[in-house]
């Protein structure tokens, strides 16, 4: 692997960076209810962890450093390309950002991103029509606004994992199952049965493989 220089206490990168992601995410979420910005705030929370770690101050390289060095000698790991864990582990030697683990982030975090504008435009059409939302990504998934949010922090869990967001990622998984199912009783009282049906056929979260082939097929 080609080291860098340190490429920490970089602060305004760690600015810079949280407030890109989070003002991109806003456009698209637009939270309006205490419950909207309570899952964006925690989503919110998780990019600040993650870019503090990886532009401020390395606290996951700092607890394990002990355990890195013996594991991975010869790695500098105050050298910024060394925050990536994955491709240092599993012995990428060459440019981390051409990574197989980097490959799949981008994958994963794009997605992301585009599953939570579609998603955000057929929700936003549906309400002002004062109707249920089961088009677009709604006939997959019955929250892929949450789904997205997962999306974009597992792909940044392989990008660059650190302790504080392993930690924040089930606890925010567990947040957002709750608010789904909060959401979900609110939509049953406002819609009934259209609901219930629609419930008993489309995932919460994750697709069924064979709808998805089922509909590309048709389309």
């Amino acid at each position: 692997m080609t080291e860098s220089a340190p490429a920490y206490g970089l602060w305004s990168l760690v600015v810079i960076n949280s407030l890109v992601f989070i003002i991109f995410a806003f456009s698209f979420f637009k939270p309006r209810t205490t419950r909207d910005w309570r899952s964006f705030g925690a989503f919110s929370a998780f990019l600040v962890a993650l870019f503090t770690e990886m532009y401020g101050f390395p606290l996951t390289i700092y607890l394990l450093s002990g355990w890195l060095a013996s594991r991975f000698p010869g790695i500098d790991f105050l050298a910024h390309d060394s925050g990536h864990l994955l491709e240092v582990m599993f012995g990428w030697r060459a440019n981390p950002h051409f990574g197989p683990f980097h490959i799949v982030s981008n994958v994963f975090i794009f997605g992301g991103f585009i599953l939570l504008a579609s998603a955000w435009k057929v929700l936003y059409a549906a309400q002002q029509e004062r109707r249920l939302a089961t088009t677009g990504p709604y006939s997959h998934v019955r929250h892929p606004q949450y789904t997205a949010f997962i999306l974009i922090m597992v792909g940044f869990l392989f990008q660059w994992p650190t302790l504080v967001t392993l930690v924040m990622f089930p606890i925010l998984l567990y947040m957002y199952v709750r608010l789904a199912r909060r959401e979900e009783r609110e939509v049953l009282a406002e819609f009934g049965e259209e609901y219930g049906r629609y419930a008993k056929r489309t995932p919460a979260f994750v697709p069924r493989p064979g709808d998805l082939l089922a509909r590309s097929g048709r389309a």
